[in-house]
């Protein structure tokens, strides 16, 4: 038998239903769902030190399970001595079982770690999408905090099958989203 997340479990035999219920949908097909889970870090001094990039490619492979891949500029800025193709971030891009066992690491171990953590911002950007800002990647605990060089942020976007901002909140509720009451 193959290994399937706890959190996929729980959407297929829970959340799907009660979503269905909830909305009125003729079709499961119409349910919506989590598409991909996009994690990306811009490194504002990585125009001055090469190494900054590799850092945080190597720490976002490491929080991600999965190779990350750098960012580079499209165009070029002088004031920020910023040339076009210069690598000045990382992202990874994560779907299926990898997308959903960083989620619920994310959910159940992570954001309790965070220093003063009530909950998380309830704004949705329109289309049922939802992006979260974390301010220190050493929240994850396959972050050594003795290896970190500096203490930088990064923002997770989580991008759903969803048309109405209502439904992906109601979809992120259900899976566990700890939104500020």
């Amino acid at each position: 038998m193959s290994y399937e997340p706890n959190l996929r479990k729980r959407y297929q035999e829970n959340i799907v239903p009660a979503l269905m219920e909830k909305f009125q949908y003729s079709s499961i097909m119409q349910v919506p769902k989590l598409e991909k889970i996009i994690i990306s870090q811009g490194v504002g001094k990585a125009t001055l030190d090469k190494k900054l990039t590799d850092n945080a490619i190597n720490e976002l492979s490491l929080i991600a399970g999965q190779q990350a891949v750098a960012t580079v500029s499209k165009k070029d800025v002088s004031n920020f001595k910023l040339r076009k193709g210069m690598a000045i971030g990382a992202k990874v891009t994560l779907r299926g079982d990898r997308m959903f066992e960083f989620l619920e690491r994310l959910l159940v171990v992570a954001l309790p770690r965070t220093r003063d953590f009530r909950g998380i911002g309830k704004k949705l950007d329109g289309r049922g999408n939802y992006t979260l800002g974390i301010k220190e990647q050493i929240i994850f605990p396959e972050i050594d905090i003795d290896k970190v060089q500096n203490i930088t942020g990064m923002d997770i976007t989580f991008v759903t099958s969803a048309n109405t901002d209502e439904e992906g909140k109601a979809l992120l509720d259900a899976l566990g989203f700890p939104f500020k009451k």
